[in-house]
């Protein structure tokens, strides 16, 4: 029977066009048809549209599909962009706040059910208003005497060159066309590449990511544009592994974590919002409650440990980024409790901090980057700590991380969900364990 459904289904592809009704959104925020044993995946769409889809490329067992014609629509919400559709930098604008909700705490329980982990309490999303995103990733690429300057398109690696944007900082949306204008300018745009914009508490911090190097004509302009515009820094980085060299500082950059100062080394690492970061700071000091001593691991620059040591808590933090410690320290040096906080440089994917080195704490954050922290989780599980808060970007990494955690005698007490990432499909969470 399989082989005569996926027979049929590769008839359906060499057939090109099909009608198919959408009955749940993905992970990604695609709409999910059948189409006899396959699943089809179709961006733009909302459970309930009937419509004309043309298959193309295979994708997660089924096919990837481009809308042609509706035949029926799901009442949905009108776009606030109009680079909507083409742009990929949002998937969601056309879903109604209240599905949205409901589809994140969805993605959430199936994430931990793939992993047997049934009935946790998840909490609805705090919600971030539009306009208030302090980082962007944009991409740029010439064509002709021109520079297209914007997100990725949802199709593709091509460039959309976004005039207006609604989820970014009107700092960020203002700075787009001069500096479509002023990489027209510069010789190493030539071949494309990236920008990533950080609103700070100093101004506008640039690093662009490209594989030419500056030379005296990029240094120039790049130097005319911070003057012009009063941006507070300008770097230059070849990869990301790489550290990033400043070509313009035109005074240094700082953030304040809970009124804590803290000098910000380029392309360091913030949570997408000032206000998704102070949602995302209570729920962690919910799940650790009141304790004397932490380990803040994949630390940052402190978003965590520099508010918790100002009142009063004994932190360790560790991170793979000497930089980023390095500011971490240094603003509570300055901040007068720089003995309350201890520092390591380590690679936790690597090294995890081991039961001996944990038996001093009696709670642990871990914010990783996407891909989890399987290897951590595993080494907390050996040891005594008592309570962990968990925070990811990953409901899949992070439900493989608390399946460990759970299998090793803490429960998971609850879960909290940011919508740090407005009309994205990506989704913010904190996650409670507590030793059983």
């Amino acid at each position: 029977m399989r082989r005569q459904a996926a027979s049929r289904a590769r008839g359906s592809q060499r057939s090109g066009e099909q009608e198919v009704v959408i009955e749940a959104l993905g992970a990604r925020g695609d709409g999910i048809a059948r189409l006899d044993d396959a699943r089809v995946f179709v961006p733009l769409t909302l459970p309930g549209d009937r419509l004309t889809v043309r298959l193309g490329a295979r994708r997660e067992g089924g096919f990837a599909a481009e809308p042609l014609a509706w035949h029926a629509q799901a009442p949905r919400a009108a776009a606030r962009c109009p680079h909507f559709g083409a742009c990929g930098g949002c998937q969601l604008q056309h879903l109604e706040p209240a599905a949205d909700a409901a589809w994140q705490r969805d993605q959430v329980a199936m994430a931990l059910a793939r992993r047997g982990l049934h009935e946790i309490a998840i909490g609805p999303p705090q919600p971030m208003p539009a306009s208030t995103r302090r980082r962007a990733r944009l991409g740029f690429q010439r064509r002709g005497g021109k520079i297209a300057l914007g997100f990725r398109g949802r199709a593709g690696h091509d460039v959309v060159d976004v005039a207006a944007c609604a989820i970014v900082l009107p700092d960020i949306a203002g700075l787009l066309p001069p500096l479509r204008a002023a990489l027209a300018d510069l010789p190493l745009a030539a071949k494309g590449g990236e920008v990533l914009v950080t609103a700070t508490h100093s101004g506008l911090d640039l690093v662009l990511l490209t594989a030419a190097a500056p030379g005296l004509a990029d240094r120039e302009g790049i130097a005319a544009l911070v003057e012009v515009h009063d941006l507070a820094r300008v770097s230059w980085q070849r990869a990301a592994h790489e550290e990033p060299e400043v070509i313009v500082a035109r005074r240094q950059v700082r953030v304040t974590f809970e009124g804590v100062p803290v000098a910000l080394p380029p392309g360091a690492f913030l949570q997408a919002s000032a206000e998704a970061e102070v949602q995302i700071r209570a729920a962690v000091g919910e799940a650790i409650g009141d304790v004397a001593t932490v380990a803040d691991l994949f630390a940052g620059c402190g978003t965590f440990g520099l508010p918790l040591a100002a009142a009063g808590c004994r932190v360790h933090a560790v991170d793979a980024q000497a930089g980023m410690l390095a500011a971490l320290t240094g603003a509570a040096r300055a901040a007068g409790f720089g003995d309350r906080i201890t520092f390591e440089a380590r690679d936790l994917e690597r090294a995890p901090l081991a039961s001996p080195e944990l038996e001093r704490f009696s709670a642990v954050i871990l914010d990783p980057p996407r891909a989890g922290a399987r290897a951590q989780a595993q080494a907390l599980v050996a040891s005594k700590i008592a309570r962990v808060a968990m925070v990811s970007c990953n409901p899949a990494s992070f439900a493989r991380d608390a399946r460990i955690l759970v299998d090793g005698g803490f429960a998971l007490t609850g879960i909290r969900l940011i919508d740090a990432f407005l009309w994205s499909a990506q989704i913010e969470l904190v996650g409670s364990f507590m030793r059983r």
